[in-house]
């Protein structure tokens, strides 16, 4: 990527671990959404256990970087399924999955993040989240972050670096949010929204699609009521230096758990 200013190169030295405590589970599977309800988007975190809609069973953890006081709900990325990386750019894939996992580290609205990985020209990466599922609930159901920005801080000029995503429940059977604009507005690719949460410089909620920035996306808008995975795409249209997604997180804004 050109033209952006690198100010935190040490971050990519970092090791990012997931938010989960405990052990990831990433098999495949098509089984059901697990009990208890959805919890609140919290910086500070929560317990983990009846869900705010009752029931019992898992419930969710608040949206707390370390994924909840049990640490058995992550809201972050855990793992990676998969992935081939693309030609050309290749920020952060030395460090694969590092800089990914985890809460994003946005650089906000004129500056893009280094803690992030380049898919490479039409590469690819299929994330998960341990046991934790995505929930269709109103509103915004995930975030996914890239480091846009806006040139010259117009909201109207943002430099965007498209992707495209898809989500699956089981790990096989993918659906795919729409991603052909070439201009702006990219309606519902992903990598045209800056980010502004950074769980190092300041207190905005990552799991708050109104602050966090990224790129929220809904279920509801596939028909589907849950995901397990999310699969990112770099458009391999638009090419160079300027072409390339590059990932920093993906956030669960409705997660349901074990």
């Amino acid at each position: 990527m050109t033209g952006r200013k690198w100010v935190r190169a040490s971050l990519l030295a970092m090791g990012i671990t997931g938010c989960g405590g405990g052990p990831a589970d990433d098999t495949p599977s098509s089984g059901g959404v697990g009990g208890g309800g959805y919890g609140s988007a919290s910086s500070s975190g929560g317990q983990a256990g009846a869900g705010a809609t009752g029931g019992s069973g898992g419930g969710t953890a608040g949206a707390s970087s370390s994924g909840g006081a049990s640490g058995a709900c992550s809201r972050f990325v855990v793992s990676t399924v998969e992935h081939a990386f693309g030609p050309g750019q290749n920020t952060g894939q030395t460090l694969f999955p590092s800089p990914i996992l985890g809460p994003p580290k946005g650089g906000g609205a004129e500056q893009g993040s280094m803690d992030v990985v380049s898919l490479g020209n039409g590469g690819h990466v299929t994330v998960a989240f341990g046991t934790t599922r995505i929930v269709d609930a109103p509103g915004p159901d995930f975030i996914v972050f890239e480091n846009a920005f806006f040139a010259g801080g117009d909201p109207a000029a943002p430099f965007a670096e498209l992707g495209t995503v898809e989500v699956s429940a089981d790990g096989e059977s993918f659906t795919a949010f729409p991603c052909t604009a070439l201009t702006a507005p990219y309606g519902s690719c992903a990598g045209w929204h800056p980010v502004f949460a950074n769980a190092e410089d300041n207190e905005v909620d990552p799991l708050d699609p109104a602050v966090a920035g990224g790129d929220a996306f809904d279920l509801a808008d596939l028909g589907m009521t849950e995901a397990r995975f999310v699969r990112i795409t770099d458009r391999a249209d638009q090419e160079g230096m300027n072409g390339v997604f590059d990932l920093d997180a993906v956030g669960v804004v409705h997660a349901s758990c074990p």
